[in-house]
């Protein structure tokens, strides 16, 4: 991840984190100040599959963790800066507390949550190494690290503290000595004389998959709680800088995809597309929720309300995702043409990754690639392409965005999905916190408008709140999955966020840094900029470490503060 320690920095109306380790037995943990649950939230980060990603919330202002002898816990501290916060700088202080366990109780009662924890790691050592056939020997060396580190954590767990030696763990520190000890971190953050923009510049639009929302919370498709678990992950995704649109996959990769599940002259319809934090927003080719309008009917008629509305500038439809074939690219256009007809100025989105297959636009893979606007031009107007056709080539970037017709309403848009793979920036798990926040740098310095993510909650199948995650068999780790659900850790109803879905903000709040630099020095300048602090200079070299970062930042503030 990015480089530890209690580092808080700039403010102006974003959120900072900070990471914070520490060891023992048992510990409480307090804030002294006046933000707290408010403008500053802890979270006890937990791992996925033996690496730390899930954001767990503790209880605030004062929350009791236990540890095992030994072992080492990390603590996300996030302070959320109101845009009307007044600049200059602030002070607080994290109290750690450390306790003697009860050792009776330790021994004898073991919770429900310590069973399903024990069980968790358990299950994760077995994920790991259970598809190890014909792997690289590498990779098979690196999964059983993580399941021993895995499996040292349940041995080193309270359940187990009866049969340690008497010269294991529970010797490696002095109980008495601890026993009484607080430390106090002070905490200063300074904020800044600039507030960045309440709408993100580039729109980041990220899939919510609605059948795994009913299948795992029991909800039917179109009820009230159906509406109202919608509901939360919209506006609880929308504090992140995303744009996020519901989906529901149909037949060879047709995808449903909405903004908001109720029609367009419904009153929450427009509160959702009228949120100054929403960039972008889905329209739906035909109803979300059935009823006896043919799908020509309920085109129309949404389109007429929404062209009206002074939103209308945000919308866009989502019809295929990465169509293969010439059937799959005629049913685009045909689809197009129809939403055309009644709104000529209708953006229409297309994801794609190649030509079709069976109807070559060119002589090779990549010239093919860079034909599909020619062959789908009028009746798309985002051309949303793979980062893992460019790979490690960003010069190509200007090969796609010369094929496109700017001057026409057209843009180029991006996406990563199980690739690119590692080094390149990309959001799986594992990969460094640095590599998860350099894919929105990547966008950003290719010349890229926008983003799009296929999914934020697609984990395998499951029909109990909380039910284990599992990832999806076949797709790198993480992929897909942005968000837990908190049943899964406790016994909270709010989405628990990931390492991940964090760096992608931050790399987000990075792009209205570069926008604002740009704005005043050109374009060249800030890339200049970013490879003068060795922040980023292509997919395979950005820093590891956050300073370069901090140097940017703060040569921006000093330049362009007024």
């Amino acid at each position: 991840g990015e480089s530890g320690g209690a580092r808080v920095r700039d403010g102006g109306g974003v959120g900072e984190d900070a990471a914070l380790g520490f060891a023992g037995e048992e510990a409480v943990l307090g804030f002294v100040g006046e933000v707290v649950g408010q403008s500053l939230t802890l979270r006890r980060v937990v791992p996925v599959l033996g690496v730390p990603d899930a954001l767990v919330p503790l209880n605030m202002p004062t929350s009791q963790i236990s540890l095992s002898p030994g072992e080492t816990t990390c603590i996300w501290v996030s302070i959320d800066v109101p845009s009307a916060q007044p600049p200059g700088q602030y002070e607080g202080e994290l109290v750690f507390i450390a306790m003697k366990a009860d050792a009776e109780c330790t021994t004898q009662c073991l919770g429900k949550g310590e069973k399903h924890q024990l069980y968790r790691e358990l299950r994760n050592c077995f994920e790991i190494l259970e598809p190890v056939d014909g792997k690289p020997m590498d990779e098979v060396v690196e999964r059983v690290k993580s399941a021993t580190t895995s499996l040292g954590r349940v041995l080193q767990s309270p359940s187990f503290s009866d049969f340690f030696s008497d010269n294991g763990l529970v010797d490696m520190m002095d109980e008495d000595a601890i026993s009484n000890l607080a430390i106090r971190l002070k905490l200063t953050l300074t904020v800044w004389d600039f507030v960045l923009p309440a709408t993100p510049s580039l729109p980041a639009v990220i899939g919510i998959s609605d059948t795994v929302i009913e299948d795992r919370f029991g909800v039917e498709h179109g009820s009230n709680e159906w509406y109202e678990a919608l509901d939360q992950h919209f506006k609880w995704l929308l504090q992140y800088r995303i744009s996020p649109y519901f989906c529901r996959w149909g037949d060879s990769m047709r995808v449903l995809t909405y903004t908001s599940p109720w029609p367009a002259d419904h009153p929450k319809s427009d509160e959702y597309f009228s949120d100054p934090r929403l960039a972008a927003y889905a329209v739906p080719y035909s109803r979300v929720i059935s009823c006896g309008d043919t799908e020509k009917d309920y085109l129309r008629r949404e389109v007429e309300i929404l062209k009206t509305k002074s939103h209308w500038k945000k919308a866009y439809f989502y019809l295929w995702d990465e169509p293969l074939n010439l059937e799959q690219y005629d049913s685009i256009r045909s689809m197009a043409s129809g939403i055309h007809a009644y709104a000529p100025d209708a953006r229409v989105l297309t994801t794609y990754y190649c030509g079709p297959s069976d109807a070559p636009l060119a002589s090779n893979n990549f010239d093919a690639f860079l034909k599909v606007p020619q062959f789908l031009r009028p009746h798309t107007q985002i051309y949303c392409t793979s980062e893992w056709v460019l790979g490690n080539r960003e010069d190509l970037a200007k090969d796609i965005i010369a094929e496109l017709q700017p001057e026409n309403g057209e843009e180029w848009w991006t996406y990563v999905c199980m690739g690119p793979s590692d080094p390149l920036p990309n959001w799986h798990l594992g990969m460094r916190g640095t590599q998860h926040r350099a894919v929105m740098w990547r966008v950003w310095k290719e010349g890229g408008t926008g983003f799009l993510y296929w999914g934020a909650n697609c984990y395998e199948k499951a029909t109990a709140a909380s039910a284990e995650i599992r990832f999806r068999r076949g797709l790198p780790p993480g992929d897909g999955v942005l968000f837990y659900p908190g049943e899964a850790f406790s016994s909270s109803h709010q989405p628990v966020a990931s390492l991940r879905l964090e760096r992608l903000l931050s790399g987000l709040q990075d792009i209205e840094y570069l926008k604002l630099y740009a704005s005043r020095f050109g374009r060249g300048e800030t890339i200049s900029l970013l490879e003068k602090t060795n922040m980023y200079l292509g997919p395979e070299r950005y820093t590891h470490e956050h300073m370069p970062i901090d140097v940017m930042r703060s040569e921006i503030f000093r330049t362009c503060r007024s």
